[in-house]
Order: structure tokens, then C-alpha cells, then sequence
């Protein structure tokens, strides 16, 4: 299993701000397990942390702002594509004022630094949402909408439309995240001329040049017009008849800007705050359509805190119900696993079919066959031994015995045709022939029960 991430060290980027023309300074810190992203005001009283989720997003105009009480940071969009697509699960960073620096428009520098840096593994297993199935987003005003389907990875498919003849259409993939640092990172931010004297009188974009954007001119607007625009931005003056891109360095890709627009959705959806598995479609993504997606995706982890291990009836098992007997003194009508399907240092799952002519229905009940309770925590509790007896030399020789039982909870009933899956994991490394365990059966994408056990290992007489 993937462990959690952080960065070996701290590093440092400055900039201005590109709404604020602020000289600012972010700090990328190391974290502990199970921190997450974290971003700390240190020019304000109290130094106050804001938690970088989707749900504490205010605002979306032109970059994403995260607030909490007094405290609000913008721009923070760059910076969060950079942890999330190389793989950094917690860090702590600090900013000495109300956004994160601009630099070049682009994630490229973050990712340096981080790579600069270092990324150093912790003991804390990453915990992924997979998607199971299709989850749709659609603003049915603008036509943007955002996908998301079943994927053994993370990837993305971006297509942007503008009335624009300079970028109509275009379109940019990401298969796989260890290409983001060549394919996506450098993409610029990007703005249409039109646009730039609107967001001047709202107050933003104040740090805005040639050297941290792509400024698109793609409608002509008159020589004295253009001069005036020219003279706000602090730029030369250029020939108004000429369309196109302006910006001193050229294009990187044909598609730079679909390509930012699909850094901009990794940097959005970073702020779910859990890594997720499968394929995102965003078509004319934008910030706000992103919060949205970010904050549904939030909505539906929570509705599903535990998920079911995926179980695929065609796979061949990791344990037949032969290599089972072997392990297992059990048997019938007390063994309750079928098949383990996986296994792993400190985890299992495994199976048990259940039928009508299981011998417990007899009298549990005549008239409404239920599987006992006490039957799901002692078939969770075989396959926990499993895994501790997979783990010794000659398992024959040895047994598993219950110590203690908590926390156990019954949430559904177990009838005939079910599948019960059952995933156990350790909870601490095995000390002197104790083994603390927390386990989970499902039923479908339903839990029907859960307990925490601690089992002690001895060898047979």
C-alpha cells in the first residue's frame, strides 16, 4: 500500500501577488502524518491556519480564496497542483500575506523547489477515494461541466471553448501525474485583453505583466484605446491592428492554455482532502465549477467515510479455501471464509458467500433468516488471523485466540445471498504474540459491521 507523503525540508519562493502587487513570501514546511494542507498567515495577529479545503473556498473570481474567520489567501490554486501531482499529502505553508506569489503564472518553480527539496515517505497509509462510478457536475448556465469515472489512476481530459479566434477550441490530457512536471507545470496563467480593464476596476490583477501571464488580444479595439491599456499595464505600445498572443516569452505548447486550465483543475480539486482514483472530464472548467465539483466530491466521501474493497469474482484468489485449511484450524460448520482476494503487509480481505443452507439459519431465524452478529466479528476475526498466520513459519503449529472485542457495531442485516468482504488491518506492529486489529464487512458498498480485536498468537501444545 501507497504511504502518506511530505517534503524532507522547507523552502522558500517570492514573488508578487498578482490581484495585490504585494512583494510576498510562501513557505512549504514539512508535516506529519495525517496534517493535510495547511496555510498559515504569519503577517497576522495570532498567525491564524486556514485548513486548505474545498469548503472553506469564498470566493472564485480570477483564482481560488481560501478564508477562514479574518484570515483569507488567494492564488493558492499553482502551489496546490504542485503538492497534490507529486504526491506530497501534508505540508504546512506560510505566507506572509493575502495570496501566494504569482512568479512566472505557471506551477514550474513549486515543483522545483519540492524536487530541490526532497519528498520523504511516512508511516501513515494514503488514504485514496476511489470512484466506483460516474459522478456528474454541470453549470447549465455557463455549459461547463465536470466528469468523473472509474480509473485505476488519476487523470484528466481538459477541453476549453472561448468565442475567440485565437484559442476556439483546445483540448489537453494527463495520463499519468509523472508527467506533470514536463507537460503541465510550465503551462501560464492567461487573460484576454477584453477582460483586463474590468478586473483593473475590481481591484485586481494589480500585479499583473507580460512576465506572469499570456495576454490574449483577439478582438481589435482602436490605436488610442489600445495605448491606454498599454499605458495601465506598464507596457510599450504595440500596433492595435495586430492580433494574437502578447507576451515576451513565447507560447510553450499550442495548448498552453488548455493545459493551465487542467493545472488550475489538479490545483482545485487537491482541495477534496483526499487523493482520489479515476478520470476527471472537465469541459470549460473554471474555478468556480471546480470549488463546486470539490465540494460534491466532499460531500459524497463523507456519505461513504469507509469504503468497500474492490472485489472482481473473475480474479483467482490469494487464498483458496485449501491454503485457508492449512492456516486455519476451523472447520466446518465453523470456517467463515471462502477466498481471500488480497493481501498485504498490514492489511486482508477476504470472503464469505453466504447461503441459505448455512447450518446457523436453522434457528437463526426459522421465519426470517438473519446471519448472528457475533458470527460476522467471528468470521472478520479468521481472516485477521489469517493474515497474523501467513505471516509465521510452520502457521500449523500455531492458533489465534481472542483477548478483547470493541467498538463493535451492527449496521445492516446479512441474509442469504449476500457477499460479506471482509478488510482487516492492523492497528500496531505484533509485540510479543499480540496482534491489535480493526476490521470492516461489507455488503456491496454497505458496512454491516465493524469491531477493533486483539488476538494472541500461540503455539499449539
Amino acid at each position: 500500500m501507497l504511504k502518506q507523503k511530505t517534503i524532507k525540508g522547507s523552502f522558500s519562493l517570492k514573488g508578487k501577488g498578482l490581484h495585490t502587487g504585494l512583494d510576498l513570501i510562501v513557505t512549504f514546511n514539512p508535516a506529519p502524518e495525517n496534517h493535510g494542507y495547511k496555510i498559515q498567515r504569519t503577517d497576522m495577529e495570532g498567525k491564524p491556519v486556514i485548513d486548505a479545503v474545498a469548503d472553506n473556498v469564498i470566493e472564485t473570481t480570477r483564482g481560488t480564496v481560501l478564508a477562514k474567520g479574518e484570515a483569507r489567501v488567494s492564488t493558492v490554486e499553482h502551489g496546490m497542483a504542485a503538492l497534490y501531482a507529486l504526491g506530497i499529502d501534508n505540508c504546512l505553508i506560510e505566507v506572509n500575506g493575502p495570496e501566494f506569489p504569482i512568479l512566472d503564472g505557471s506551477a514550474q518553480f513549486y515543483v522545483q523547489e519540492i524536487e530541490k527539496a526532497g519528498i520523504e515517505e511516512q508511516n501513515a497509509v494514503k488514504d485514496f477515494y476511489i470512484i466506483k462510478s460516474k459522478i456528474e457536475f454541470r453549470d447549465e448556465e455557463t455549459g461547463s461541466s465536470i466528469i468523473v469515472l472509474p480509473d485505476e489512476n488519476f487523470s484528466l481530459n481538459v477541453l476549453v471553448s472561448y468565442d475567440s479566434k485565437i484559442i476556439p477550441n483546445q483540448f489537453a490530457t494527463l495520463e499519468d501525474m509523472d508527467k506533470f512536471k514536463h507537460e503541465i507545470a510550465g503551462s501560464r496563467t492567461f487573460v484576454f485583453v477584453r477582460e483586463i480593464e474590468p478586473l483593473l476596476s475590481a481591484g485586481l490583477i494589480k500585479g499583473g505583466d507580460l512576465d506572469n501571464a499570456i495576454v490574449i488580444y483577439e478582438r481589435e479595439m482602436s490605436q488610442e484605446n489600445f495605448d491606454k491599456l498599454a499605458d495601465v499595464m506598464r507596457v510599450p505600445h504595440m500596433d492595435a491592428k495586430k492580433l494574437g498572443y502578447i507576451n515576451h516569452k513565447p507560447l510553450v505548447w499550442a495548448n498552453e492554455c488548455a493545459r493551465h486550465k487542467l493545472l488550475d483543475v489538479i490545483g482545485d480539486l487537491a482541495l477534496i482532502g483526499k487523493p482520489i482514483k479515476g478520470r476527471i472530464i472537465a469541459t470549460r472548467p473554471g474555478h468556480t465549477i471546480n470549488n463546486k465539483f470539490a465540494r460534491q466530491m466532499r460531500k459524497e466521501i463523507r456519505l461513504h467515510d469507509v469504503q468497500a474493497p474492490i472485489y472482481n469474482c473473475d480474479e483467482a484468489p490469494v487464498m483458496d479455501v485449501n491454503r485457508i485449511r492449512e492456516l486455519l484450524p476451523h472447520r466446518y460448520p465453523f470456517q467463515l471464509v471462502d477466498k481471500v482476494i488480497e493481501i498485504g503487509a498490514n492489511y486482508i480481505v477476504g470472503v464469505k458467500n453466504i447461503t441459505v443452507n448455512e447450518p446457523f439459519f436453522q434457528g437463526h431465524f426459522p421465519q426470517e433468516p438473519v446471519m448472528p452478529g457475533v458470527l460476522q466479528v467471528e468470521a472478520m476475526a479468521q481472516v485477521g488471523g489469517l493474515l497474523v498466520l501467513n505471516s509465521v513459519d510452520e502457521p500449523e503449529r500455531y492458533s489465534t485466540y481472542f483477548m478483547k472485542i470493541d467498538g463493535v457495531k451492527f449496521r445492516q442485516k446479512v441474509v442469504p445471498g449476500d457477499t460479506l468482504i471482509f478488510r482487516v488491518e492492523m492497528l500496531t506492529p505484533i509485540r510479543r504474540g499480540i496482534a491489535t486489529m480493526k476490521g470492516y464487512a461489507f455488503v456491496g458498498e454497505k458496512v454491516t459491521c465493524e469491531a477493533e480485536f486483539m488476538a494472541q498468537i500461540i503455539k499449539n501444545k
